[in-house]
Parts: C-alpha cells; structure tokens; sequence
C-alpha cells in the first residue's frame, strides 16, 4: 500500500517537472508566435476587403489557405500547427498544475486553461489536419450556421444558442475592457523591456486587444440574434462578423480601423512569445 502511494507520489512529481520544463516553455512562446501569425493574416484578409480586394475569407480558413497558397506552405502548416499543438500542451499544464502568477490555482483560472487547451488543440489539428492532405478548411461562417442549426433543432435549443451567444457577447466585452485597463502586464517581465518597448507593447495590447473583443462580441451579438429568429442564418463565424463593420455608418473604415487592431493584436501576442511569463 504504502509502495503504491510512493510510486504515485513520484509520479506525480515527475509530470510535475515535466510540465515546468524548458520544452514546455518553448512550446508556449512558439504557440505565442503561431497566435501571431494567424491574426497577422486575418487582419490583412480583413483590411483587403475593406479596400473591395479580399479573395479569402477573414478568418482561420482563409489564413490557412493563405500560407498554403506560399512557396512550401505545407512545411509552413505544419509548423504553425507544431506551434498551435505547444500552446495547447502549455494549457493543459496549467489547468493541471496552475498557471505562473498570483492566484494561477484558483479553480476558475485553471478551468479557463482548461477550455484553451481545448481549442487551441483543435485548431492545432485542424491546421495539422490540412497540411497532411485534408481538404476540408471550412469557413468559420459555415462551421458558424452549421452548428447553430443543429443546436436549435434540440430541445429548447433556442435558449442554448441564445445563452451561448450571450455568454460569447459578454467574453468579448470582457476582453476589450480587460485590454483597455492593461490586465495584461502582470503576465508579462515588464522590466526587462525598454521604456519605448513598452509604450509599444502597451499601444498593440490595448488597441488589439479591443478590437479582438469587438469581433467576439459581434460574433455572439448575431448568435443571438440567430436564437431570437430561430435561423442559423444569422449566425456568423469571424470572416462575416468583420465584414459587418463595413455595413454600418462609418462604412468600410470601421472595418479598416478593426483589421488594423487585429494585426496590432498580432504584434502584441509576438511580445508574448518573448515576454510572457510562463
């Protein structure tokens, strides 16, 4: 008995150390990285149907097919779902062991890495998925009606899609203020950058990370509204939420101001890959 906890005990402690070792840091700030690109893309998808010149969709698929469309993309998918694979893995870590930083145990911290670990590992084999030869890259807007279709021909499956678009509503409000206030520099070794570096940092982290909010609270608005209507049509993944901005009074340049933010968000999560604590 007393073999078996002992056996347990060093069991325990050798996942321990090995969700706190080098790889798995490096697997974060890769993951870091492979976040930046995506949005990079995005927020270049985006601006180019702001300017009527947009080819792809706004969203994941398109910045899929965008790198796949590249000299050795397949090599370039791959690295970039090795890199989305890290994140997961680093979430996972924490939601098993907490996360670095004050109150990283707390229950509802390590349920949130959890959830993250949960959709960057899908992302990561998405991406992964299509560089082996998979050609399903279905738009975020289809994935968005599909599921909503499904979810409404439940039993009170309008309320489920309705409390769900309410739930995504108000995690994008949570983000913009969230991003507005800096709660992202208590994760970050502030001082080890310059004075410079860090008005920077904070110009990318707060402008894109508003505008991150704005598209996932958008997202959630329309989910809503699908529930309201009963009609997935109304339901929209990223690329149609972006491609909303342009229709309201300030035309295309909200959306051109959006895809900008997107692209700063870009930016700030390559700070993360260098500056996080992990």
């Amino acid at each position: 008995m007393m073999q078996a906890a002992g056996s347990t005990a060093r069991t325990r402690r050798t996942v321990r150390k090995a969700a706190d070792s080098q790889a798995v840091e490096w697997g974060a700030r890769a993951g870091f990285t492979g976040r930046g690109v995506l949005y990079l893309l995005i927020g270049v998808l985006a601006a180019r149907v702001a300017f009527g010149e947009g080819k792809r969709e706004a969203d994941r698929s398109g910045a899929v097919g965008e790198i796949a469309s590249q000299p050795l993309g397949g090599l370039l998918l791959y690295a970039l779902g090795a890199a989305l694979a890290g994140m997961a893995v680093w979430r996972l870590s924490e939601a098993a062991f907490g996360a670095a930083g004050p109150g990283g145990h707390k229950a509802s911290k390590r349920a949130l890495s959890g959830g993250r670990a949960v959709f960057y590992g899908f992302v990561a084999y998405s991406v992964l998925a299509f560089a082996a030869g998979e050609k399903d890259n279905t738009s975020s807007d289809r994935q968005s009606r599909d599921i909503t279709a499904r979810a409404l021909e439940q039993p009170a499956g309008e309320w489920v899609v309705g409390i769900a678009g309410a739930g995504i509503a108000a995690a994008g409000a949570v983000l913009a203020v969230r991003a507005a206030m800096r709660s992202y520099r208590k994760h970050l070794r502030t001082s080890r950058m310059s004075r410079t570096t860090r008005r920077l940092v904070d110009a990318a982290g707060v402008t894109g990370g508003v505008a991150r909010g704005l598209v996932v609270g958008a997202i959630g608005v329309f989910l809503t509204r699908a529930a309201l209507q009963y009609d997935p049509k109304e339901a929209k993944g990223v690329d149609a939420a972006l491609k909303s901005f342009a229709d309201t009074a300030a035309g295309p340049w909200l959306l051109v101001a959006v895809a900008a933010g997107l692209v700063l968000f870009a930016l700030f999560s390559f700070a993360c890959a260098r500056w996080r604590r992990v």
